[in-house]
Formats: C-alpha cells, structure tokens, sequence
C-alpha cells in the first residue's frame, strides 16, 4: 500500500468534526490549525455546517474532492462503514483514533469489518485505538491528543504505544521529528509497512521503533533490508518478553533462547541498534540520525573537564565493552603542549577547568585526540545548565564552539553527552547536530550511543536471505533419536554411529562392531529427556553390562540403541528453531552450565559456518574451546561446521525444531551425540540405521 497520501496528505478530512473541548476531532482540527497546515480540510458531520472556522458536510462522498487522509473520530461500530465509504470515494488512507476494537472481547467484530473494508479498497489505515500520526514537514498533525508545533528533523518515530509516542513528542533534548506514528491495533498497516515506506522518504535518517509484538518476521526482515539498501538507521525498543513456545520448551532451547532474544538477534543482525528504555531509545535515534557520525571502529577518546567524570567515564566504558586505546606518543607529546601543567595526559582525559571557555585551545584538543591513530571516535562531556545568561552563557557559548570547530578539523567523529540527562540543553543539542556532532542525554546513555554509531551497517541481501525462510506451520510429531540421526547424518551433520538392536545376538554384533565401548539408549518419539527417566546407560564396556542394560531397557516403550561412545570433548548445546520472529540457530556452553551461564549466541538463520565460528568466539565460555589459559585449542571449525549444517537441515527438512544436546568438541573434529527433532511434516523413512 502506497503511504504518500497519508504522510504528505494536500487534503484532510476529519470524521466525527466537532468544536467539543477535549474531543479529539476538536483537538486533531485544532492541531491543523496550530501547525500551519496550509492544506485543504474539511469537517464530515451532517449536524454542521462548519467546524473551527473549516467547512462542514454530511459524509465523505459530499466532498469536493476525495480526500488524501481521512481522520476517523467516531465510536467503532460505525467506522468500517466510513473505511468503506473512503475507499469507494478514493481517498487516499485513513487514520482511527477509536477504540473499543480487537483489544477487548466486544470489538473483535468490527476490527474484522474495517479490516475486510480496508483490503476491498486497498486503504491503507492506521490504528485503530492509536494516537495517529504526525508528519512535521508536511505539518499534516493527524493527531488527536495536545500537540505543540516544532521543526522537523530527521527521526522518526513508530510507535505501538500511543503514551510513548506522546511523550516523546514533548521531549525536550535536541530531538527533531521527521514524523512519529502511533499504530495502535496495527488492525491493517503494521510497523513492517510503516519502515518500509519511511525508509524511502527524503530526510529519514534514522527510525525509533518502539514495538509490543513481533509481528510478521519476513516483512520485518524486507523493512529493515529497504532501510539497509536506503542506508537509514534503527534503534528498537521491544517489550513484552514472552516465554519461548510448547516446542523448544520441550527441549532445553526454551530456556535458553526465549522469542525475545530472537527477536533481539534478529535487529542485531540488522544492524540496529537495542535500546533497553524509551530514554535510550530516543537518544540512540537521535544520534543515529547524524549521518557523519555514523563509522565503524569501537575505540573511544573521552575528553572532560573533571576528574570525577572521567573516572565514571572509564568504568562505564569497561563495563560496556568499550576500548579507550592508550594515546600515542607523539599525541602525548602534542598535548603536553597544550594543556595546563595540572592536567594528567590519559584516556579519558581530563584536560581540567582551567581551559573551560577557551574555544582555540578545545578546538586544538578536539583535533589533537582525533588525529591519534589509535581513536576512532572522540566523545566529549558538555553539561549546559538552563537559562544562562550574560558572561556565563558566553563562556558556554566558547565551549561550543570549540568542539564543533575541533570536530570539524578531526579526522574521525565526534559526539558529545552530558553527564546528567537534564543537563543537555534543546537547543545546544539540535545546533550540535546541525554540525554533525550528536549530542547525548547522559553519560552511560551517551557511551551506550558511541557503540551503536561504531555499528557496521547490515547487508540488504543478507536480510532478503532470513526473509525468504520465514514462515510458521503447525509442528507435527517428534522424532525417534535413532531417525532424527538418520536425517542428520544425510544433511552432513556429524552424529554418532549407531544401530538399533532386537535381541541378545544383535547387541553383542552391535558391540564388537563399536569398539566395545558403547552407549545403549531407549529410542521413542516419545522420550527427549533420557536421563531423567533412566532410559540410557554410558560407558559400557563389557557384554554382560551391554546384555543388562539392553533388557533393562528393552522392558520400556521404544527401541533401544547402541552407539559407539564418543571420546571426552567440551559439551556445547547446539539447536535451530523457528517458532519465532524468525528461524535461528542456539548454541551454548553444554552439560550442566547451560541454564546456570545463561551464555549464548543465536544466529538468524540461514547462516554460513563463517558467521557461526564468529559467534561461537563470543561466548563468554569461548576460552574453553579456543585454548584458554593455558588449554588446547579444539577444533572450533569442526563445531561451527557441525551448527551450521544443523541450521540448514532446520530448513530442509521443514522442521519445527533440532536440538543437539550435547555436541563434543575435540582437538579435531566435533561430534553430536545426542539429537532431538521436531518436524512440520511426514517423518521421512530413515536411511541408514536399520533394525537388526
């Protein structure tokens, strides 16, 4: 659906129009009327002539023209009639502020009907129960809550929470909204479709997301790859966090990788940037959308006036991850000369009060910090109380003008934060930007900010790739351990060798033929977790222990297997699932610190063994299989190749979940030991393991 009309509307009429104080009709016309908004706008209710000085009439066909937005403020039982009638006359979108649709038992109905309106017409409508949405540079305020005008800017804002969007509206920390929407019910268009289209529009920069669902995950993955290909950034902030579903709680993969975590994988791997509060997120779009700003490279040069900042500084940096390089000596030897004999030359640097207002001398520093081979980015804390005047504010003026004149001069860019978030001034933000410099409400916010502007951008048609294995469907029955290896072992994972046994003789053949060190296993759709019911027996070594256990088991409902045991290795959990957002891969630590490290790295499928060995190297445990303190390093190529293919296997065999657990890991090679399936599909016949 085409969003243009409703974003750039050259006309708007409002249903429901009244002068009644604190309607929303009222309000939304008043809106118009305060913004500037110098197109046409009509108010639709027969019983008026005119509304707020704006003609009147009876219904959306009684217009001189088809209107580019409809704003809808009337009860619900009536709105699918006017969606339909819109859509008949050839308007062009509708925004409904109603409620009392699907989020209460009573409404579902006419969510229904505005939805079956919608697709006759192709209308595209925004909300129900939503706040709507403002476009500042067309000054189209299709808006029912309090509205003050403001410049625009290059952010925005897509909201599920229409309290959010208002809030953030009355911000005051050097945001400019390009446009913020509040969805509401996403009954017809969704934040997929809203990306979509703002990716596309001139003077996006940046997007803010604040969402409460998931929603579609391949049109999710499409809107993020149209703002990869359009090079506009995103900050998320999801909330919500929702148990991981039946099927992967079944296994050990519901705890491990719940659908938020996916969620989250998925907007890591988009490049976006993950926003832990509304404050955070507002401040990670807001710098996001200064494009200079945006580089990669994670090292950082922090730059105060205080000793006590930098302190806070430098914790909070380690505590984030953030490299602060050590300045070269020849950037040490430079800033010996400019800076007072008080000053200790460090990262952070405390380039002391004495130089506060001194606009050369921090244009100097800026430039001096930025030209150190080792920095790839300068952060500088700025606190500017409000309502300076007289020779104060001149001095603050000064400061600013040295950082943007040193940012200017410097060869990598440069942000600045305060240290409390009520300390940045509006308006010394929004100059800050205009030169290229974002600017940062609060010290661990503005750190937080410095790492996602290092961020690469994603890669467009690595997001078409995880679109285009999308989709959920019914899962369908669990898998026997000895089929699930059958089927794994013709998708190249590497299992262990096994065979099913029927009787004495057959297990004795299966034992010699194994080594004589084997394990014997109660084989059933219908057990996945062996030890707890008694059902295997490890390290068998003997034939008379082989015998007892394989009457032991035999006695329980399955099939029993022996396999040749695998050697001692590091135990990883590895498991692809696709009951979230989006198909992933898991992998973590293994044996009995899975749920206690809660260390673990999900990769978006469909993922290449390259990617999966750079995301096995960044687990905290990784030293255990990379040759930490003082280990071998084992075979991390092995294990990665061995994920992967059990990522792909997930899509080939349309499978709701594989989980193996664990996965042994040696100095050469990598091993799956024990595997567990859930297909979508008919269980295919098994090709290798045949009753004896």
């Amino acid at each position: 659906m085409d969003l243009s009309r409703l974003y750039r509307p050259a006309s708007i009429a409002v249903v429901g129009a009244s002068e009644r104080s604190g309607s929303y009709s009222s309000q939304t016309l008043e809106n118009l009327a305060a913004f500037g908004y110098d197109g046409a706008v009509y108010g639709v209710n027969p019983k008026r002539e005119s509304v707020h000085g704006w003609p009147c009439f009876p219904s959306l066909s009684d217009l001189p023209s088809p209107a580019d937005a409809v704003v809808v403020a009337i009860p619900a039982a009536g709105v699918a009639d006017v969606v339909e009638e819109a859509g008949r006359a050839g308007c062009g979108g509708a925004v409904v502020f109603s409620a009392g649709f699907a989020e209460v038992a009573g409404g579902r109905e006419y969510q229904a009907a505005l939805v079956e309106a919608s697709a006759r017409h192709r209308l595209p409508v925004c909300g129900p129960n939503g706040n709507g949405i403002v476009a500042l540079g067309s000054r189209a305020a299709l808006w029912g809550d309090a509205l003050r005008p403001q410049e625009p800017g290059h952010v925005a804002m897509i909201s599920q929470s229409g309290n959010v969007a208002v809030n953030a509206l009355n911000t005051t920390r050097g945001l400019r909204f390009h446009s913020v929407t509040s969805c509401g019910n996403q009954a017809v268009l969704d934040a997929a479709d809203y990306i979509q289209f703002l990716a596309g529009e001139e003077g996006v920069h940046s997007i803010a997301l604040y969402l409460e669902d998931d929603g579609d995950g391949a049109r999710l993955c499409e809107s993020l790859a149209a703002c990869a290909d359009a090079g506009v950034r995103v900050a998320v902030l999801k909330v919500g966090t929702s148990a991981a579903g039946a099927t992967a709680a079944a296994a050990h993969t519901g705890a491990l990788a719940g659908d938020q975590r996916v969620f989250r994988a998925l907007v890591e791997e988009a490049g976006a940037a993950w926003a832990s509060d509304v404050h955070e997120l507002l401040e990670l779009a807001k710098a996001l959308a200064v494009p200079p700003a945006v580089r990669p490279g994670g090292r950082l040069a922090i730059l105060t006036c205080s000793g006590g900042d930098s302190s806070l500084g430098a914790d909070e940096a380690s505590r984030l991850g953030i490299e602060l390089p050590a300045f070269s000596p020849r950037t040490s030897e430079r800033l010996a000369e400019q800076l007072p004999v008080a000053a200790t030359i460090a990262n952070p640097l405390d380039y002391t009060a004495m130089i506060w207002g001194d606009a050369p001398a921090l244009t100097e520093l800026v430039r001096t910090v930025g030209e150190d081979p080792s920095v790839d980015r300068v952060l500088v804390f700025y606190d500017q109380p409000s309502d300076l005047v007289g020779a104060v504010d001149e001095s603050w003026s000064a400061v600013r003008d040295g950082i943007e004149a040193g940012a200017a001069l410097s060869p990598v860019p440069t942000m600045v934060a305060s240290t409390l978030p009520e300390l940045l001034d509006d308006a010394a933000a929004w100059r800050f930007a205009q030169a290229g410099v974002p600017a940062v409400a609060g010290l661990r916010t503005g750190l937080v900010c410095a790492t996602a502007l290092s961020t690469p951008a994603a890669s467009a048609d690595r997001l078409y790739a995880i679109a285009a294995v999308c989709g959920h469907g019914e899962a369908g029955s669990w898998v026997a351990e000895h089929k699930a290896k059958a089927l794994l072992r013709d998708q190249g994972v590497t299992v262990a060798e096994g065979v099913l046994i029927g009787n004495e003789e057959a297990a004795l053949e299966a034992f010699d033929r194994l080594g004589g060190r084997v394990a014997v296993k109660l084989s059933s759709p219908d057990v996945r977790h062996k030890s707890e019911l008694a059902a295997l027996e490890l390290d068998v070594t003997t034939p008379d222990a082989l015998i007892a256990a394989f009457q032991r088991l035999r006695t329980m409902d399955g099939n029993v297997l022996v396999e040749r045991m695998a050697d001692p290795g590091v135990e990883l959990l590895v498991a692809a699932r696709r009951d979230a957002v989006v198909p992933a891969l898991v992998i973590a630590l293994g044996g009995i610190w899975t749920e206690l490290l809660d260390d673990v790295a999900i990769i978006p499928l469909p993922a290449a063994p390259r990617r999966v060995e750079e995301a096995l190297r960044s687990l905290r445990a990784a030293p255990l299989i990379t040759g930490g303190r003082g280990r071998a390093p084992l075979d991390v190529a092995a294990a990665a190749q061995l994920a992967a293919a059990c990522g792909e296997a997930l899509l080939s065999l349309d499978a709701e979940l594989i989980e193996l657990n664990p996965v042994l890991v040696h100095e050469h090679g990598a091993i799956a030991v024990d595997a567990t399936i859930r297909l979508r599909a008919a269980v295919p016949e098994p090709v290798r393991l045949q009753q004896q």
